[in-house]
């Protein structure tokens, strides 16, 4: 017969319960949150404070970091405190919590990213019209869309999740409540639910990367068509960081949703998923500010007030 005992806590695993890795893993994830820390809010502060970056594809940069800090806020923490302290029980609520915040930023980034191709391509195939495409408001429109099927999105699958009944271990095989993990442990009849999961991630997935892979067919035709140098080198300066962003988030987010159950591995999930919740939001700022002369102009600009802040 099934224990029908509510569950009202979870036991995350962890990545690893070797006690000579507890020390080494919780300073480098430690030292990669602080630099996600400082690079996502330092990127946010230099375009708010800096109007040579008010412009779109700063607008949607300016989000990403913001969305990547949160991202990042919501897993790294806890993952440091079991490192720390073993602190690996986490209650009903903070799990559905996490999950939410979690499948909602990653939804946002998802669309986050979709936006900005879009920019790259009226900037690189329209430039005489940029302005008037990408206005103020159509900006908003974007991001505040990107935020609305985010939150939509969490709510459909924590609502999903967390009505089927938690009947057998509480233990979940995963170092943050992630969906597919906290999902294994129901006693109910999930196939349902697993649809869904499938579904709604395959529609964003694909239906971003059709918008992303249609931007960049026309950015690369107009790119080969330009016969300046100095235009072909610009085009492609201004897009290569968002590319590089975009292969590494959908490379890991399609091997982690898009494979069937049957053949999920908790321990490659682990592995993939620290790319997309911990890699990830620390390398986006650096891959946008090493590439981006508009950035290091900005920091350098911002250093120097902050220099003539102090002397004087």
């Amino acid at each position: 017969m099934e224990n029908n005992t509510e569950v009202t806590e979870f036991i995350l695993v962890g990545l690893t319960n070797v006690p000579q890795l507890q020390v080494p893993l919780f300073v480098i994830f430690t030292l990669i949150y602080l630099i996600t820390l400082i690079g996502n809010l330092g990127v946010v502060t230099l375009i708010l404070t800096d109007s040579r970056l008010h412009i779109p594809m700063y607008f949607f940069l300016s989000n990403l970091s913001l969305v990547d800090f949160c991202y990042s806020t919501t897993v790294t923490p806890k993952v440091i405190a079991g490192f720390l302290i073993g602190d690996k029980v986490i209650t009903h609520n903070a799990c559905a919590a996490q999950m939410f915040f979690f499948a909602a930023l990653a939804t946002v980034e998802n669309y986050l990213l979709t936006a900005m191709a879009y920019d790259r391509y009226a900037a690189v195939c329209k430039p005489l019209h940029y302005t008037t495409i990408m206005t103020t408001s159509k900006c908003a429109r974007l991001a505040i869309g990107s935020y609305f099927f985010g939150i939509l999105t969490a709510a459909v699958h924590v609502g999903d999740t967390f009505s089927l009944s938690f009947c057998m271990s509480n233990v979940v095989h995963h170092f943050f409540c992630d969906i597919p993990a906290v999902m294994s442990l129901t006693c109910s009849n999930k196939h349902f639910s697993e649809m869904t999961l499938v579904l709604l991630s395959s529609f964003h997935i694909f239906f971003a990367l059709t918008v992303i892979l249609i931007s960049y067919t026309f950015i690369f035709i107009t790119i080969f068509k330009m016969h300046s140098g100095g235009g072909y080198q610009r085009a492609l300066s201004t897009c290569a960081s968002h590319l590089v962003a975009v292969f590494i988030f959908y490379g890991t987010v399609i091997i982690m949703y898009l494979q069937p159950s049957s053949s999920h591995s908790m321990d490659t999930d682990k592995v993939v998923s620290v790319f997309y919740t911990v890699l990830i939001p620390m390398l986006n700022p650096l891959v946008y500010s090493m590439r981006n002369k508009d950035v290091k102009n900005a920091f350098k600009k911002f250093v120097e007030k902050a220099k003539y802040f102090l002397v004087s």
